[in-house]
């Protein structure tokens, strides 16, 4: 049988003299800010996702003139090109380096390439000993051979390892020249895909008639990179610098918590960064919370919204009497809105309110863009339940002799709640860029070159009508382009 992840890997109790780099203090990671959803999410997921730079302090063995470092222990997601090991003194020189990639189900044999080894059978037999050359995706080994040539095995029960150590995820092969033994402190840089952050946002609606809203503002960030991250120093990048990802694949989810002190706010170029107290842990397959704020109570606004068409302006008059012939129902939007109270990194806000019995329900959620102190923040919520509008046109007429069209709308709105709702009624005008409101029911509380609204009041289990007549008025122009 073909033997991957659930290969039996036995470590060798004869101890052989290997040059390893062996970590030393905890990593210092700088995580950027991630769009995609998948990174947090459990189930199928790209893995082309996030972006972090990672430096290490490792401690480096190694003997005197030329030899061959493994360094192991690393995420599945590097960027070769941009990998680099750097001791401080001259005493040690990098020549060449080689990183090798995660393969899947056989990651925990790469670091055994080039390193002698046993393949096992079934009943713990020796198949075969030698040097492992090559791990192939579908379990088969190849074993260097003597002089009739290697050994290609895919049948086997273990792996019996007579150095090293078993591990998954990438690996960098160094090879060093040092002028004397020894030990030295190296530092490994990298950037890696698999992690990456978002801001977390809760609002919780108050009692009472006015908006006022609790906001909570949490850094989640995930670890999708194929290794635990342990006593890590992390920043967290607020902004989006151009970054080219470059690997995908699916990884399961799990959720933690860190310390709920606040992280220390910089600015860096024009971008800003979080550094978080202490050190944290970040377990592979997970999404941790910590805070960027201490919670703030501010005033909101709540606002129900029926909308029907868009604003634009079209390259001619719309003449066509079907154009708007038939009724339209549309939902009525709830939006919620609030002014920044500190600058907001880009992420997902969740919006709360109380049930009559207490508890905290969730009513919608919307994105909140990377948003500076003291800016409008406009969140969509979904549709009202409670809440319904209609559009039917009542009257039109095209008098193609003068170049006039006349169109008038009635609105119907009702409202099935306890509570009475102003509803704003968001129209637009749109058969032509020249039009005039020649009469409505309601006085419209805003109106620009392509829009009206009207606010209109929808009393508790019951209902509210709104009428409006538009007129539109253009030149024709003749085939040679001069006014008629």
């Amino acid at each position: 049988m073909h033997r991957a992840l659930t290969s039996v890997f036995i470590a060798g109790l004869i101890a052989a003299p290997v040059t390893a780099a062996l970590a030393a203090d905890g990593p210092d990671i700088t995580i950027y800010h991630a769009r995609d959803n998948a990174l947090f999410q459990p189930g199928q997921g790209a893995v082309d996702s996030g972006y972090a730079m990672v430096r290490e302090q490792r401690r480096v063995g190694f003997e005197k003139g030329t030899q061959d470092l493994v360094v192991g222990s690393l995420p599945d997601y590097l960027e070769p090109e941009a990998i680099s090991l750097h001791f401080s003194g001259r005493h040690v020189r990098v020549l060449a380096q080689r990183v090798l990639l995660a393969t899947g189900g056989n990651d925990a044999l790469l670091g055994q390439i080039g390193k002698p080894v046993s393949i096992l059978g079934a009943n713990g037999q020796v198949l075969v000993k030698g040097q492992l050359e090559r791990v192939d995706r579908n379990g088969t080994l190849v074993i260097g051979g003597d002089v009739f040539g290697p050994t290609v095995v895919r049948h086997y029960s273990a792996v019996k390892l007579i150095s090293g150590e078993a591990g998954t995820g990438s690996r960098l092969q160094v090879r060093l020249q040092a002028d004397a033994g020894g030990h030295a402190e190296a530092t490994l840089s990298y950037p890696t895909h698999g992690l990456g952050w978002r801001a977390a946002y809760t609002g919780t609606l108050q009692p009472g008639a006015r908006c006022r809203m609790r906001l909570t503002a949490e850094a989640s960030i995930a670890n999708r990179s194929g290794r635990d991250w342990q006593d890590a120093d992390i920043k967290l990048f607020a902004g989006q610098p151009n970054i080219q990802s470059r690997y995908s694949g699916p990884r399961p989810m799990m959720a933690g918590t860190v310390s709920r002190a606040l992280p220390v706010q910089q600015s860096i170029d024009a971008y800003r960064m979080y550094t978080l107290p202490g050190r944290v842990n970040l377990p592979d397959n997970s999404v941790t919370l910590t805070p960027l704020y201490a919670p703030d109570t501010l005033d909101c606004e709540r606002e129900w919204v029926f909308q029907t068409g868009s604003a634009w302006t079209p390259p001619q008059p719309i003449t066509e009497p079907s154009r708007h012939a038939n009724p339209v129902s549309a939902p009525v939007i709830g939006e919620l809105r609030f002014t920044a109270p500190k600058t907001l990194p880009a992420g997902i806000m969740r919006v709360l309110a109380a049930a009559p019995d207490g508890s905290l329900q969730f009513i919608g959620q919307d994105n909140v863009p990377d948003t500076s102190r003291k800016t409008p923040v406009s969140l969509t919520l979904g549709n009202a339940f409670d809440l319904h509008a209609t559009r039917t046109r009542t009257h039109f007429q095209y008098d193609k002799a003068n170049d006039r069209i006349d169109e008038a709308f009635q609105v119907q709105l009702s409202n099935a709640g306890d509570t009475p709702r102003t509803i704003s009624v968001i129209q637009h005008p749109d058969r032509w860029s020249q039009w005039t409101l020649t009469s409505s029911s309601i006085k419209p509380a805003r109106q620009d070159a392509n829009t009206l609204v009207f606010e209109v009041d929808v009393p508790a289990h019951g209902s509210a009508t709104l009428d409006y007549a538009l007129q539109y008025q253009w030149t024709p122009v003749t085939p040679s382009g001069a006014s008629r």
